[in-house]
């Protein structure tokens, strides 16, 4: 057929691709530091972890800080564990807060990136 070109069992139509095979989105080299999650309104790319799962864990486990440890901040978390127990619990809010912080949205996960909606 004229105008088309068959190659690797597809067809391609020479006058939209020039003749070259064009790989689809799905194959297409990512940018560096990209991951599957998507970008920001700034272009920076999103964590795999969820802001809201992150803050609620935070929030209603704040006494073992598993918010933190769910974002990867080991240390944090036990720092916030330790405080907790050495104050008699009083210690507590300090989880409470974070957890609230990172709800808001001003927590990225331990690579810098921006923790997904």
């Amino acid at each position: 057929m004229p105008g088309h070109l068959q190659q690797g069992g597809q067809q391609h139509d020479e006058r939209t691709t020039g003749g070259w095979l064009v790989p689809g989105p799905e194959r297409q080299a990512k940018p560096y530091g990209a991951t599957g999650y998507g970008v920001d309104a700034y272009g920076r790319p999103l964590s795999d972890k969820s802001k809201l799962v992150a803050g609620l864990l935070q929030i209603f486990l704040s006494t073992f800080a598993v918010g933190r440890f769910y974002l990867g901040y080991t240390n944090i978390a036990l720092l916030q564990i330790a405080v907790t127990v050495c104050t008699c619990g009083v210690g507590a809010f300090w989880p409470l807060i974070d957890g609230i912080m990172i709800l808001m949205g001003k927590v990225p996960d331990p690579q810098g990136r921006t923790l997904r909606d």
